[in-house]
């Protein structure tokens, strides 16, 4: 990135940033692109609506949000989901079996690959994909396994206006089988004897957040394959650009899990990328996916 994008890039931020007082939750931003903590809420309680309100705005500001220390049963975090959507399964896995809603994530000891493992947008190849995820730690390893995120209004206002006209209607194809992000995928489908299917979708290249009203990049290396009307090969230059681009530093947040955290985080304007570090040891999550619209 140029010396002029960069400067542009950091004056967005500044305007993105939108400093707001909040009457029944404490709100600690973490780091200048994205990403804030949470404090003074205990989510396995029921809460008043204006502390739901007051914890979607967060969500809304800062784009993931992150809860400490947190007695959560499965029934507990899909009870306080259930406030901000409509819980959803993952597409083609198994559920808890007293919980199907709530998709256990794990990293067992001997394994290499960890789930995810690449930058992505959850489940970019349905229809309608989900608009938010909630991630809850379960069992961490004693150092690392951190998740990255990356800002995705940031990632297309910083383009110039050249290329933002360029991409202007374009249409991206996504698929399931990409391999990086399948990998890990089909092989607990096999484990549990399930049909492996490939599912595809389009969407557009730049969408319109539908409570916010930004643009956001919506392309990831996850599951973007080419452009609608452009071959593989013709849409790899320009794929590769938007991929390198998407995930500069300065979109970006890092969060340090501990047992009992919570995130929660927006798919329509996020890209997340669980860091493969910590092998011989094993990490087990609970996740939850709200189901969305199909993006405009």
């Amino acid at each position: 990135m140029g010396p002029v994008l960069l400067d542009l890039t950091v004056e967005r931020m500044r305007e993105s940033a939108v400093p707001r007082s909040y009457r029944y939750i404490d709100v600690r931003p973490i780091a200048g692109a994205l990403g804030a903590e949470i404090h003074g809420v205990d989510i396995a309680r029921p809460l008043g609506d204006d502390v739901v309100a007051e914890i979607r705005q967060a969500f809304l500001d800062y784009l993931v949000i992150f809860f400490s220390d947190q007695q959560l049963t499965a029934q507990a975090q899909l009870a306080f989901a259930a406030r901000f959507g409509e819980p959803m399964a993952y597409p083609q896995l198994k559920g808890l079996p007293e919980c199907p809603l709530i998709t256990p994530v794990i990293k067992r000891e001997h394994e290499r690959v960890n789930f995810g493992g690449v930058w992505h947008s959850d489940t970019a190849y349905l229809e309608r994909p989900p608009m938010a995820s909630m991630l809850y730690a379960i069992e961490i390893p004693p150092y690392g396994g951190d998740t990255l995120f990356a800002n995705q209004y940031l990632a297309y206002e910083s383009l110039s206006e050249g290329l933002r006209d360029v991409l202007s209607g374009l249409i991206g194809i996504n698929a399931s089988t990409k391999a990086d992000a399948s990998r890990t995928r089909e092989e607990r489908m096999r484990d549990e004897g399930a049909e492996l299917k490939a599912l595809v979708a389009e969407h557009p290249v730049v969408l319109t957040h539908p409570e916010t009203g930004r643009k956001a990049l919506y392309v990831n290396v996850g599951h973007t394959t080419q452009f609608k009307g452009w071959t593989e090969r013709e849409s790899r230059s320009l794929l590769d650009h938007l991929f390198a681009h998407q995930v500069s530093p300065e979109f970006t947040c890092r969060f340090r899990w501990e047992r009992r955290s919570l995130a929660f985080w927006d798919n329509r304007c996020t890209q997340h990328n669980p860091v493969n570090d910590y092998h011989g040891f094993k990490r087990v999550m609970h996740r939850v996916t709200l189901a969305g619209d199909i993006p405009r």
